[in-house]
């Protein structure tokens, strides 16, 4: 009975200290404007005020693909490849599937685990402009993308291909039913830490609307 107690104790303490983790991660992160147009249950379409993105690509399947993408950016924010000063974190992470595939094969957009070229994005603070962020290395590109409106889909957990695939089917079918037509591919967006708890995490598909 003693082990059991410990055990639980042991299991209330980790999930004390994920919660604390994901509730000052939330606090800590900027996330990029929108306005909302319109709220439907677990679907939102909203309007992006113009935002500069870093992105890189890298070829593989999608999620070793993202994990690389990921760990190129953060080498970009924090300084470990170039001088200057550090690039605060934001909120989410992006990917999509670059190239001409991610317009022709919605069921590939839309999370399956294929093999194609994948790109991953941060968002740069506000504050920074293209004149002022740090220059970065060549294989990461710095974009302005202009006010844009999309539909999205939130989910939690881990954010497999099998819920993205599911959640991107679900978001289409949305957009059908209101007669919105999809002007580019679907994009997927990680808000939380690893350390975050699945239950807790903030997943979402995003389909760009015209």
């Amino acid at each position: 009975m003693k082990i059991w107690k410990a055990a639980a104790i042991g299991l209330g303490v980790v999930a004390v200290g994920a919660t604390a983790a994901f509730a000052y991660y939330r606090q800590a992160v900027d996330q990029p404007p929108y306005r909302l147009i319109e709220k439907s249950g677990d679907v939102e379409l909203r309007e992006y005020a113009p935002m500069i993105v870093a992105e890189v690509t890298h070829t593989g399947d999608r999620r070793p693909a993202l994990n690389a993408g990921f760990r190129r950016l953060a080498a970009y924010i924090f300084a470990e490849d170039r001088p200057g000063e550090e690039i605060a974190m934001t909120s989410p992470v992006m990917q999509d599937q670059s190239g001409e595939i991610a317009m022709t094969a919605p069921v590939l957009q839309d999370g399956g685990d294929a093999t194609g070229q994948w790109r991953t994005r941060f968002v740069m603070p506000a504050k920074y402009t293209m004149e002022t962020l740090p220059t970065p290395p060549e294989d990461i590109t710095l974009v302005e993308m202009p006010t844009r409106r999309v539909a999205a889909i939130r989910f939690s957990g881990n954010g497999n291909s099998a819920d993205l695939a599911e959640k991107g089917g679900a978001l289409r079918e949305w957009l059908a039913q209101k007669d919105l037509t999809a002007s580019g591919p679907a994009e997927f967006a990680f808000y939380d830490a690893p350390m975050v708890p699945p239950p807790l995490r903030r997943n979402e598909v995003m389909i760009p609307v015209e």
